[in-house]
């Protein structure tokens, strides 16, 4: 029974094994391919899956994606490298420490440094007979204006007045101010986080998620506008394929700056899984 229940151990081990071995692959292909930064990746994290799981490989094929898991990392680790190398040759500036280096600065001080850079080109220019005849032909040969600008035939139209339900229910006006809604929507995740969260923090999907599909497409819309604002913040964890969401305490206060945007595609299918409560 021991023997059997082992067994039965080192099999889930090995399932569980190649899952995240394979899942590494697949983002190490992305940053190959330039879909995806290099720096994502946490080379440490990867070894250390690969020595986890490397003593329960004992199949040729399991050996064969514990090989192809190093190479790929090889090859994401040599394109880090060549990143960072470009960069330093190229004299590359970080945009944002520019600007604080900017903002820094005496303004009399950024006048002097533009004055002594600006190298404007003077050009002279005169009209000569030649190039007057040229203009008389060009304006002679032209239509008149009343035959290249005719009006086009309009049709008359009854107008009438709408009212404002008629304009709510055609997405023209809402029932509410956008910021009044993000401020609901971001009172109702405080309430899901206490309640259902863990550690601060709700699952993606768990937070969207609504009984249709056309509701949980608005939460989406209306979820990355709270980000956005500095209302929420993401965490991704790319390994896991997981998504979570966090209020922040200061809403509001200044936008949120990202160094990158975090891509997340909702289809159809993937939110009928998440219905079924199947992991997306």
């Amino acid at each position: 029974m021991a023997t059997q229940q082992k067994s039965q151990t080192r099999k889930e081990t090995k399932k569980l094994g190649k899952d995240r071995l394979q899942r590494v692959i697949d983002m190490m292909r992305g940053i190959e391919d330039h879909t995806v930064d290099p720096f994502l990746l946490n080379v440490d994290e990867i070894i250390r899956i690969v020595q986890e799981y490397f003593p329960a490989w004992d199949q040729p094929e399991e050996l064969n994606l514990d090989a192809e898991a190093i190479h790929h990392l090889a090859s994401v680790i040599k394109l880090q490298s060549e990143w960072v190398k470009q960069r330093s040759t190229s004299l590359y500036t970080d945009p944002f420490l520019l600007e604080e280096k900017i903002t820094q600065k005496d303004k009399r001080e950024m006048m002097q440094l533009f004055l002594r850079a600006w190298h404007p080109i003077v050009e002279q220019e005169q009209v000569t007979l030649r190039s007057f005849a040229d203009a008389l032909r060009y304006w002679d040969a032209l239509v008149p204006l009343k035959e290249r600008w005719e009006q086009p035939a309009v049709a008359e139209v009854a107008t009438g007045v709408a009212t404002r339900e008629e304009l709510i229910d055609q997405s023209i006006l809402r029932d509410e101010t956008f910021s009044a809604e993000m401020g609901r929507y971001y009172d109702e995740l405080k309430g899901k986080v206490q309640t259902k969260g863990k550690d601060g923090k709700l699952d993606y999907m768990d937070w969207v998620g609504a009984d249709t599909y056309t509701e949980t497409v608005q939460r989406v819309y209306i979820t990355s506008f709270l980000v956005t604002y500095g209302y929420a913040t993401l965490e991704v964890i790319p390994l896991e394929d997981e998504i979570f969401i966090m209020p922040l305490q200061e809403p509001g206060a200044k936008l949120a700056r990202q160094a990158f945007s975090v891509p997340i595609t909702l289809t159809f299918e993937s939110w009928q899984k998440w219905k079924r409560g199947e992991k997306t």
